[in-house]
């Protein structure tokens, strides 16, 4: 039974404080098309950049996992995407005027209420599943960090904490599948020990932290009240009225779960391991795991999926086209030789998929590599960007009055050969929103489904003709 992807059915809208910046944010998480996966976007800073939610992006794990890409950075993304996939959702565009996430209760349950109150859509695309072939294990013995992944039905997770302390001890906790996520995890609000407190406040984190949104774990019984008073003003929280009653807990505070520490840790795995880029059915097994083993497991995750052949993507090319050539052929200048693109299969509001069929006669292969005929790159480059072309002009009245320059080329990479026969699929979605008639999209070109270049590409689109 096909199992396919799923968005938002509408907009998700969330005030809140950052943990570690203090700063009042304003959070929506909009639906998003399919195959488009996690994106972050920062409306705040200039063009809006977006932040894919991909482990290659990830530049700190300081007390959270911090994404960085287009100049723009986006801190503590763990409790939100956790919460995404534990509600199913596939593909979401995450806004938000501020460089972090809200902590609320520092769970990841709001998230999940309020996607459950928009609820969740069913698209056309299939899911397609990260699924072991062998069993991966990873440690870090400086730290004590062990991970093991080993072939599962279901995305299960089991995790051990120990951090050799009174208060906490060692707790185990489980996931047996993801549809118990929401009821016996996400609730799982962070923690820190009081020992903590001081260093994280000197560091210029937890400027939003509050005794409602963090279990504070207190591992010793004889902490002068002149110490907390100075943690209090420390915080900047002079106001806040601490107390302890022995070892156990700050202010009394209830835990809902006698391991919600664990639990949160797993709460914390499912969020860092959504930067894998697919879902998951695995068991996975971790041993005092925090941000940082996480990051680097799931680095591990997405080079196995590589080894697997997970990087072929499908695409249905038997469907009728959107725009045949002769439709093509009204919106872009290009003619025969220079026209690359054969066919649009599909636009929607950030991304375009164009086909080109290489054939042995194309006129450059008389001149390139002569009896050993290869697509030039330049070309797919080429290809690519009048791919970009069309979904632009496709924004605009009377498009054929139109044409399209090139401004910037980055980040090309050229992974396999381009051969007569092959058939190359170009997919390019959107890196920043339409504005000025600049156009910014990152795409990459598929042969067989899998990757055979990938650039971002920059243009403009200017009005320079007339009926």
């Amino acid at each position: 039974m096909a199992d396919y992807q799923h968005t938002l059915s509408g907009i998700v809208k969330i005030m809140g404080i950052g943990l570690h910046t203090g700063e009042k944010v304003n959070l929506e998480i909009h639906p998003a098309p399919e195959n488009s996966g996690f994106n972050f976007q920062r409306i705040d800073l200039p063009n809006k950049p977006q932040i894919k939610a991909d482990v290659d992006f990830v530049i700190s794990t300081d007390r959270g996992t911090t994404l960085e890409q287009n100049g723009a950075r986006v801190y503590t993304t763990e409790h939100v995407l956790a919460a995404l996939v534990g509600c199913g959702v596939d593909n979401a565009l995450i806004q938000l005027d501020a460089p972090e996430i809200p902590i609320m209760d520092g769970s990841s349950l709001p998230f999940v209420h309020a996607i459950q109150h928009v609820g969740i859509v069913q698209q056309e695309a299939q899911r397609e599943y990260f699924e072991l072939s062998e069993n991966i294990p990873w440690e870090d013995l400086d730290k004590g960090i062990e991970f093991l992944a080993i072939p599962d039905i279901n995305y299960r997770i089991t995790v051990m904490v120990d951090y050799k302390s009174p208060v906490l001890g060692t707790q185990h906790a489980s996931m047996y599948h993801l549809g118990e996520f929401n009821d016996q995890i996400a609730s799982c609000r962070t923690f820190v020990f009081l020992r903590e407190l001081e260093f994280l406040a000197s560091n210029n984190l937890i400027k939003g932290g509050d005794l409602d949104n963090a279990i504070v774990l207190v591992d010793k019984a004889d902490v002068p009240q002149e110490e907390l008073n100075r943690l209090a003003k420390l915080l900047g929280k002079e106001s806040l009225k601490i107390s302890i009653d022995g070892i156990g807990l700050l202010n009394s505070t209830k835990l809902q779960y006698e391991n919600e520490p664990a639990r949160h840790k797993l709460l914390d795995i499912v969020g860092d391991l959504a930067l894998v880029g697919k879902s998951i059915k695995a068991h996975i097994l971790a041993a005092r795991p925090g941000h940082s083993g996480n990051v680097r497991f799931a680095k591990v995750l997405k080079e196995q999926i590589k080894k697997q052949g997970g990087d072929v993507r499908k695409f249905d090319l038997t469907k009728e086209p959107l725009y045949t050539i002769n439709d093509i052929e009204k919106m872009l200048p290009h003619r025969y030789p220079f026209l690359m693109i054969d066919k649009i299969m599909e636009i929607s509001e950030n991304s375009i998929i164009g086909v080109k069929n290489i054939t042995a006669n194309e006129p450059i292969f008389t001149g390139h590599f002569p009896g050993n005929p290869i697509f030039p790159g330049v070309l797919q480059l080429e290809a690519m960007a009048q791919t970009g072309g069309i979904f632009a002009l496709s924004k605009v009245e009377d498009p054929h009055l139109y044409s399209t320059y090139f401004m910037k080329i980055d980040k090309v990479k050229f992974k396999q050969k381009v051969l007569p026969g092959d058939t190359v699929v170009f997919e390019l979605n959107l890196i920043s929103p339409l504005r000025r008639g600049l156009v910014e999209m990152g795409g990459k070109a598929y042969v067989n489904g899998k990757v055979v270049c990938e650039a971002e590409m920059l243009a403009q689109v200017i009005k320079d003709k007339s009926e």
